[in-house]
């Protein structure tokens, strides 16, 4: 196994770690603090952030509020910041249905929503995506203009035959039967 960080590191409840009294830090910054070593393999979302996400560094991970069934964080690094939505129990295919809309509104360019990057499997079971952080900001801003916008993107991305996208996907943990409209 190949060790990438020595330290305390702060991740989910997922994130195995070595904790032996037996084991001491290198620097002994704090003898009543145990060691923690984490796997790149370990972790993909941080392994996709310091290798394809071109980062060399993560400066810190904060939870972010809202939704039911995902835990959304933000990934702040050295080569900004990435959003983060996992989930324990459920695969992959839920956040590759995200991932396809959100790509397809993207490519548009009529409103803004984050970019994907990449889905995968979390290795103690369950998914993540990780995508674009956009700060929002507290304004709601002009609802003329938003709705004048999505109906430019509805119109850029109308399916050849009716309504409705090309991929099934979820509204929160209900799946969202698309292929019915088409």
């Amino acid at each position: 196994m190949a060790v990438t960080h020595l330290g305390s590191i702060s991740f989910s409840s997922s994130m195995p770690s070595i904790s032996s009294p037996s084991l001491k830090h290198p620097f002994n910054l704090n003898k009543n603090k145990p060691l923690i070593v984490a796997a790149m393999s370990d972790d993909p979302v941080r392994e996709w952030i310091l290798s394809e996400g071109k980062a060399t560094q993560i400066k810190g991970i904060s939870p972010i509020g809202g939704g039911c069934i995902n835990r959304a964080t933000c990934y702040d690094t050295d080569a900004g910041s990435f959003f983060v939505k996992t989930n324990r129990s459920i695969g992959p295919s839920m956040f590759e249905g995200e991932a396809l809309g959100l790509n397809a509104m993207y490519e548009t360019g009529s409103i803004r929503v984050p970019k994907p990057y990449k889905v995968g499997s979390l290795p103690t079971g369950g998914s993540y995506i990780i995508m674009e952080f956009i700060e929002f900001g507290a304004s709601r801003g002009n609802q003329s203009a938003l709705g004048r916008k999505l109906a430019e993107m509805h119109k850029a991305a109308k399916s050849e035959k009716g309504f409705g996208f090309h991929v099934d996907n979820t509204i929160g943990r209900y799946h969202a039967r698309n292929q019915d409209h088409i």
